[in-house]
């Protein structure tokens, strides 16, 4: 499905822009619908008409707003839960233009990119606790950068709730559990909000929308694909309803799309975390206003962690304390401060199997573009060509074993012919005269080999790093989107590279790719044994390859075609000439189809 979703991504919905608001130090809702509307961001305004799951207070309460803002973020707090409704990431637009001449046009008109946009929960909301439940909504106040939401229960508990605002996008939490009753309260067990990872933006296929959660020694992965439980990928299976997982060991849990994330990191591991999919609204025409559509709901998931019941004893309290990352991918950011806890949250990058060349090539890169002032385009230009240059002996050695293959064609085929009845011994045969000639039937397979991890490292990488979003590079406007031209309507049809609603896209660097592929293919010998009409079809595989990464980011096609193009070179510098073995008079034997002459 990730492949079918890639090629022919679901037609996108519109909704209304998450603009920045004027920074103002309190918005709070009056009882008039019209003026909680007016006041509150338009994102929050649209979270509201969701069946809210918030268990510690009723949808009719009225709710109250209090935003704060720094050199990151602007966070708005809400009432109804009392904790973090929406983070929106100053520095980031909510969506980047893929086509360069109109990069710069729209950047100032475009919205923000939101964290825990439409959720039906704030951050550390309370869920599903009720010994903790009344009607009463919590009460906010600010003091500099701290952020406290208080409610008073019927009981005689007091939740206490602090957000004091820090820097790279942290957030640091206290939440307290007053009793104030004079006599021990029992506190059930509580299921405390993580957020909600949501697609960025009407064109985000929600593909890369998931949870992950850190157990101490590794991370694990919770996605749709998880909770739609396909069977043998095209068979649907019973939707899964619930994850849950942990043994008091939950050391961080993270909700995210593709390019950033909300994660919560407390002192006290959690006890267990628990997802949920949740369907989000759905809007019809630019004007955003909610209605039936013929696209399917878009999806988020909701995360939360779960602590165990406890007596508080009477004028005592419990307290936790939470830290909150909420903003971009950004390795080295993730990586300081998973160095400052001892967590491992820059795990959430999620770099797959080959994280390692991911992480390399990605620091590799950010050196060459702070250090030396590449852009990021030339910076994975430079870098393929030194991966290239590494590989160079190696290179040289498969190409050379693979033209001395394409010299000995005539005598392996003569070999095989003299035993076409016995296939295993014209096999022998033709081995021990490879031997003889120190060629290898695999000697150009290695190299092949040793460029699948930086492929995937890089498909990775750039799939992840929020440092490549929005980078230019000659005509393309992103590199981690397709760089696209022009569309060319009524053409969305064509398998795998057309659109379906939009058109056919003509992405420029896959033709390019396409192009260098064939060229290298005619260059290459073909292999030993091969049918003549089995390589000359092999010549043409390439295509299926343009074809498949067509739709595929400008990023991943750029590494691709410099590659191609170096062993192009590489093929073309390595002599042509090959010194053959002398033929000695056992191969004359095996060489001879006609009866045996005495000399």
């Amino acid at each position: 499905p990730l492949v079918v979703n890639r090629l022919y991504p679901p037609r996108p919905i519109t909704r209304a822009t998450n603009g920045l608001a004027v920074a103002n130090s309190t918005v709070t809702a009056t009882n008039g619908g019209a003026t909680n509307a007016e006041l509150a961001p338009a994102s929050v305004a649209a979270v509201t008409n969701l069946e809210a799951a918030v268990a510690s207070v009723t949808n009719n309460a009225p709710e109250e707003f209090l935003v704060m803002t720094n050199e990151n973020a602007r966070y708005t707090f809400t009432s109804r839960g009392g904790g973090l409704k929406l983070i929106e990431l100053i520095g980031y637009p909510e969506k980047v233009s893929a086509r360069r001449q109109k990069h710069t046009e729209n950047a100032g008109s475009m919205g923000v990119a939101t964290l825990n946009t439409y959720t039906p929960a704030p951050t550390l909301g309370l869920l599903n606790s009720d010994g903790l439940k009344d009607d009463a909504p919590y009460r906010l106040s600010q003091s500099g950068n701290t952020l406290r939401a208080e409610k008073v229960s019927t009981n005689g508990l007091t939740v206490v709730k602090e957000f004091e605002l820090g820097t790279n996008y942290l957030l640091n939490a206290t939440v307290r559990l007053e009793n104030h009753s004079g006599q021990p309260l029992s506190v059930p067990p509580q299921t405390w909000v993580v957020g909600t990872a949501t697609p960025l933006g009407a064109s985000d296929n929600g593909q890369a929308v998931g949870v992950i959660w850190y157990n101490g020694a590794k991370s694990e992965t919770v996605d749709a694909g998880w909770f739609a439980n396909r069977k043998l990928i095209f068979f649907s299976g019973t939707p899964r309803e619930e994850y849950r997982a942990g043994s008091s060991n939950v050391l961080w849990v993270a909700v995210h799309n593709q390019y950033f994330t909300l994660a919560v990191m407390p002192e006290q591991p959690g006890q267990e975390i628990v997802a949920k999919k949740i369907e989000l609204p759905r809007f019809a025409g630019a004007d955003g206003q909610p209605g039936a559509t013929n696209v399917a709901a878009p999806v988020g998931l909701e995360a939360a962690l779960v602590y165990p019941a406890m007596v508080i004893p009477a004028n005592q309290s419990s307290s936790r304390h939470i830290f909150i990352y909420a903003g971009p991918k950004h390795y080295q950011t993730l990586l300081r401060i998973g160095d400052r806890f001892r967590n491992n949250v820059e795990s959430v990058m999620d770099f797959g199997w080959f994280g390692f060349v991911s992480k390399a090539l990605l620091l590799g890169m950010n050196w060459l573009h702070y250090s030396l002032k590449f852009s990021y385009g030339w910076a994975i230009v430079a870098i393929t060509l030194i991966i290239k240059t590494i590989y160079w002996p190696l290179t040289q050695a498969s190409t050379r074993s693979m033209k001395r293959m394409q010299a000995l064609q005539p005598q392996m085929n003569a070999i095989r012919e003299k035993y076409k009845e016995d296939p295993l011994k014209a096999n022998q045969k033709t081995m021990a005269f490879m031997r003889e000639n120190k060629v290898s039937p695999m000697g150009g397979c290695l190299p092949s080999l040793l460029q699948i991890p930086v492929f995937f490292g890089f498909y990775r990488m750039i799939q992840n790093a929020i440092e490549l979003r929005g980078a230019p590079f000659l005509w393309a406007g992103d590199l981690t989107k397709s760089d696209t031209l022009a569309i060319i309507p009524g053409l969305g049809g064509v398998p795998f590279i057309g659109v379906p609603g939009v058109g056919l896209p003509i992405n420029l660097l896959p033709l390019i790719m396409g192009a260098t592929m064939l060229w290298q293919a005619r260059l290459a010998p073909p292999s030993a044994g091969v049918d003549p009409a089995q390589a000359k079809m092999m010549r043409y595989m390439p295509l299926m390859f343009m074809v498949f990464l067509y739709n595929f980011s400008a990023g991943l096609t750029l590494y691709w075609t410099v590659q191609n193009l170096f062993t192009i070179v590489q093929t073309k510098l390595t002599p042509v000439k090959v010194n053959l073995q002398p033929v000695t008079p056992s191969k004359a034997v095996v060489l001879t189809s006609g009866p045996k002459k005495r000399k």
